[in-house]
């Protein structure tokens, strides 16, 4: 039977062969980053520049502002840099802005790296590609948002002219002794709630249309 896996029992070779294995494993699967207690990027991964669209040596002596979107506050960065700068990991979501001028959203967490004194010397960053995620997570936001909207126009626009329209049905039924003028009176007043519907409908389907192409957009 096989001994289980014991990392203490491990030669120092073995060590070294295993540490280069999780490297390896880390650099093909992870977007990392090692900066200096300043933000100054150290060390960057083969992943980092792909997903950036920068080199390494566009990067290495920069820090990460290089790749800040906007999209976050300042505060959203001070309470990163109060985490890290207490020696604690920091973990959200980021949006960063590539190269070529295109966004991208990473989940990412930041671990301080302290010496022997417990004193952070460096912090590694680790990311991982969420983009299409937020994406899906936009798509549904603005769908939810598409519907209430329309859920209140409804609302608005409907109930008056139906109301209306079941009034006037009510009473047509009820009276038998309607005179001529009344009944001109109901009639014209039938059909301006039935244009009112008619004018809704149109309206109801020229936002439904531009719901459509808004959420073709976000998924190009």
């Amino acid at each position: 039977m096989q001994e289980p896996f014991n990392i203490n029992t491990q030669t120092k070779i073995e060590m070294q062969r295993l540490l280069a294995a999780y490297q390896q494993a880390v650099d093909y699967n992870i977007i990392c980053s090692i900066t200096d207690t300043k933000g100054k990027i150290i060390y960057v991964n083969q992943i980092f520049c792909e997903i950036s669209k920068y080199t390494e040596s566009e990067l290495i002596g920069q820090n990460h502002s290089l790749i800040n979107s906007g999209y976050h506050s300042k505060d959203f960065f001070a309470e990163m840099w109060r985490t890290i700068g207490s020696g604690f990991a920091w973990h959200g979501e980021v949006k960063n802005t590539a190269k070529d001028g295109t966004f991208y959203w990473v989940d990412t967490t930041v671990l301080p790296i302290k010496d022997n004194d417990g004193k952070t010397i460096q912090y590694f960053s680790l990311r991982s590609d969420i983009t299409e995620k937020k994406r899906k997570e936009e798509i549904a936001k603005r769908h939810t948002a598409s519907i209430e909207e329309m859920l209140h126009i409804i609302s608005h626009k409907v109930r008056k002219p139906v109301t209306n329209l079941v009034g006037l049905m009510s009473i047509v039924e009820d009276e038998y002794d309607i005179s001529q003028e009344e009944l001109v009176e109901i009639v014209n007043f039938y059909k301006t709630s039935v244009i009112e519907l008619d004018e809704f409908t149109k309206e109801l389907t020229h936002f439904i249309y531009d719901i459509d192409q808004k959420n073709k957009n976000i998924e190009e």
